[in-house]
């Protein structure tokens, strides 16, 4: 009977409210959990290649902005300062990426065919991507066959205009259909990680990664995954909707985004691509996760019938922005800074500020005025990828406890009341460091087609003090790569590194460069007792030299049987086991189990004996014992760490540990037996390990792992480091979470992996090169007006975008055959024919 049965009636219904009651907080939290950033990556304009490459363009007020690239298309020939003039653009600028053609396919086991017909968006995101697990400390290959989940925002598919384009209908293979739609974006990267959480790709326009962030959070705090990757791409392939946006005003002439400032006259194209990783902040903290920031809340709604489709709704973003800060719990006047959706057109910056004003300023303080910038103004606006990119830039801001300038501001817009609005805009870098009070900003993004995002971030928790935990002489630090070249590119990097960041524990180093990196077939590792000790052995890697504490090859094939073969004659002295006992937990527990064991024996402490330095000489009785001990504590070490002997062998008292380890006698009969000087015996129970008579019969085994005391004044420690380092050089798996037990190591931000790119495009045609016919490409003839852009930024929706372009004058597409341009263009006009009756009915029907 259970307890509850005893209670009356009404103390079991008042019992079970309350644990109804439980069920419904617990819910609730979890519906609200906060969720931390562990990783980053990107590729944005100006070189902004990593997170701290981003942050320095930012904190220096650098303009990433520059010409368009001739490999996208002849600007020459597509421009003209007539914003009027069919089927040109008034724009020269934009913010571009410097390489989009350069893919390493290989690393991927993609092969050319595929990397060729893969949409260099899909190709930026598995490697960004990948940067961004090595960023959060996850070994990508241990996420394999996880609930991990993959939210991609993507908005466009150029490239499959352009390969459709260059190889007409007949050859649009296989490779085609898998590699340029939207949904192989985020397929494609959960594919080649092996991940089976959900996987989507988001299309809100301009705010399609924030809305994937959205999204991410609210699978993770359902359960659906563990992790979650969400990511945001954006490239510029073809110059037809640049031309189309120019002719409806929406972009400004000059290229760049001047976000609240009187002269704001339209946004400048952007692109690139950010990656974040995501767990529930409980997870990241139990797995040691270096969390960057936290997400608080965020949310998602739509702009309804606003005055038109295009048209931003204050109503509703202010909606947003305050459903948001009360789903989060928080007083809306805590709010340190919001980074804009800020594109710099003349109506949707004051809409937004309203917004913000509305939901944020009530009740706000004289002396803390909303801070407000966009990262618009450095990058341009790079559409899909806007969200995770300003994402980006308030987690660098938190970390650096510093707001970058917002530029291009020097006349603030006289349609904004600044005098009466509580709001301030960051033109100068501000100081934002932590303090008593938590720092809290906003992210908002808002979408052509009027989807509204809007994120709510938190500073980190501040890092827990370092425990007193055991400390070790020696730490190893693995690298690896796919060849020689890129090993010795990481060796590089890795150098560089630890130059530049003395902060830098070597134990933390070590920890992140183990169980944080995937272990590839060609690798290095040092062993190491300090920062320039490492530096100086990087530096014999990288010359090519040998080093005792450098152990550098490759993977053996077949896998090395490891065997371990047990001394029965070494000398044991005072202090042997010093390192091992401090570096080493489940050795220390082994040996301690050991001691107690024997003391009743002995009358002495074993561990004491064997950790304490002293010169006098342990006597020959307490000698076999106290080896067993050492070698038995060492065998559990090794196995702690994912090292299990196919064979096992051992000579005298290395015998006795030998049919132990085996399983055959039991620790307590082994150590009477060693310390009563007895043999071990021929008979015992059926051993779970193969028993060799010698080292002879150890042959079958590839490496033999000797196992005793040290020799030659050698510490113990250093040696067993070396033994592990060439186990795992020649691919033997270690468990090196394991090996850090007992360790206070944390994830620290180290070099991501080298990639070794080489060029990938459609059979290398390059635009605005002759084509085979020596035709030079030329711009489309005329195409009538497009409708007015979104006031937010962003291309107008595709019904909305008429284009008489000529097939083949886009980026990488030589011209058709003269014979089919006639054809060409009758369908395109049949096809603006029919959009713009569409547009005169939907005018006649409003009028009505």
């Amino acid at each position: 009977m259970s307890k509850d049965a005893t209670l009356s009636p009404l103390k079991q219904a008042l019992l079970a409210i309350e644990r109804l009651e439980a069920r419904v907080r617990r819910a609730e939290g979890a519906a609200h959990a906060p969720l931390a950033i562990i990783g980053m990556a990107c590729r944005l304009p100006g070189g902004a290649d990593s997170p701290a490459a981003l942050w320095d363009l930012l904190r220096e007020g650098r303009d990433a902005t520059r010409e368009i690239p001739r490999e996208r298309w002849d600007v020459d020939a597509w421009y003209s300062d007539d914003p009027d003039a069919p089927g040109k653009m008034n724009v020269r600028r934009g913010g571009f990426l410097a390489d989009i053609a350069s893919f390493d396919a290989a690393f991927f086991g993609i092969s050319p065919p595929t990397a060729e017909a893969m949409d260099p968006q899909h190709r930026l995101l598995l490697e960004v991507g990948w940067e961004a697990l090595e960023d959060a400390g996850l070994a990508p290959h241990a996420l394999r066959g996880s609930s991990a989940g993959v939210f991609v925002g993507i908005t466009s598919n150029e490239y499959a205009t352009l390969l459709l384009q260059h190889r007409g209908t007949t050859g649009f293979d296989g490779h085609c259909i898998t590699g340029t739609p939207l949904y192989s974006a985020a397929g494609r990267l959960s594919y080649t990680l092996g991940l089976h959480g959900p996987s989507m790709s988001v299309d809100t326009a301009c705010s399609s990664s924030l809305t994937a962030l959205h999204l991410a959070c609210q699978s993770l705090r359902n359960g659906e995954c563990r992790w979650a990757l969400v990511a945001g791409v954006n490239l510029l392939l073809t110059p037809e909707i640049t031309s189309a946006l120019c002719r409806t005003g929406a972009l400004a002439p000059d290229g760049r985004c001047k976000t609240f400032d009187s002269s704001a006259d339209g946004f400048a194209r952007g692109e690139g691509c950010g990656v974040l990783v995501l767990a529930r902040l409980d997870d990241a903290l139990a797995d040691g996760c270096r969390v960057r920031a936290v997400v608080r809340s965020s949310g998602v709604n739509h702009d309804g019938a606003s005055s038109g489709f295009t048209v931003p709704n204050g109503r509703a973003q202010e909606a947003l922005i305050r459903k948001t800060w009360q789903d989060a719990r928080v007083d809306p006047s805590d709010v340190d800074y919001v980074e804009a959706h800020g594109t710099g057109t003349e109506l949707g910056d004051p809409v937004e500020l309203r917004a913000l004003v509305g939901a944020l300023g009530q009740a706000r303080p004289s002396d803390r005025p909303l801070l407000v910038g966009s990262a618009k103004t450095n990058l341009g606006h790079c559409e899909s990828a806007a969200g995770v990119a300003g994402v980006m830039k308030v987690v660098l801001a938190l970390e650096h406890g510093e707001l970058p300038p917002h530029l291009h501001l020097d006349q603030p817009s006289s349609h904004i009341p600044w005098d009466e609005i509580p709001v301030r805009v960051t033109r100068e870098r501000t100081p934002w460091p932590r303090g008593e009070r938590r720092r809290l900003a906003g992210v908002s993004s808002f979408g052509l087609g009027g989807t509204n995002a809007h994120v709510l971030l938190e500073e980190a928790p501040a890092a827990p003090a370092r425990t007193t935990a055991a400390r070790r002489p020696w730490h190893l630090l693995c690298l690896s790569a796919r060849s020689e070249a890129a090993l010795c590119e990481q060796a590089r990097r890795l150098r560089a590194h630890l130059a530049a960041h003395p902060e830098q524990q070597l134990a933390d180093v070590a920890y992140t460069t183990s169980v944080g990196r995937a272990h590839f077939a060609r690798r290095a590792v040092l062993r190491a007792s300090s920062a320039p000790g490492a530096i100086a052995l990087l530096d014999t890697l990288i010359e090519g030299r040998a080093d005792p504490a450098l152990r550098v090859g490759r993977v053996a094939d077949p896998l090395p049987r490891v065997a371990f073969l047990f001394e029965g004659l070494g000398e044991v002295r005072p202090g042997a086991a010093r390192s091992l006992h401090e570096s080493s937990t489940v050795f220390r527990e082994a040996l301690d189990r050991c001691d107690e064991l024997l003391r009743p024996q002995l009358s002495l402490s074993l561990t004491r004996l064997l950790c304490e330095e002293s010169s006098e000489r342990i006597d020959a009785r307490i000698a076999r014992p106290a080896l067993f001990a050492l070698e038995y504590a060492l065998a559990e070490a090794w196995r702690s760490w994912g090292v299990e002997p196919r064979a096992v062998a051992g000579s005298d008292v290395g015998e006795l540990v030998a049919l132990c380890v085996a399983g055959s006698i039991p620790l307590n009969e082994a150590l009477a037996l060693a310390a009563r000087g007895e043999p071990a015996p021929r008979s015992g129970r059926p051993a779970r390990i193969e028993l060799c008579a010698s080292f002879k019969d150890l042959t079958g085994s590839s490496h033999v792992v000797e196992i005793g005391p040290p020799s030659g004044g050698r510490d113990a420690w250093q040696v067993l480091c070396d033994h592990l380092a060439a186990l795992h050089v020649e691919g033997v798996p270690i468990d090196w979470e394991a090996f850090t037990r007992g360790l206070d190591c944390r994830r620290v931000e180290l070099p991501t992996y080298p990639f070794e790119r080489r060029r990938y495009w459609i059979h290398d045609v390059i635009s605005g090169s002759a084509p085979a016919n020596g035709v030079a490409p030329q711009p489309p003839a005329a195409a009538p007006a497009a409708p007015a852009a979104h006031a937010n930024g962003g291309p107008p929706a595709p019904d909305a975008l008429p284009s008489a372009a000529v097939p083949g004058s886009s980026a990488g597409v030589p011209a058709p055959p003269a014979g089919e341009i006639e054809t060409i263009i009758a369908e395109q006009l049949q096809m603006l024919s029919q959009v713009l009756e569409e547009q005169l009915r939907l005018l006649e029907q409003a009028a009505k």
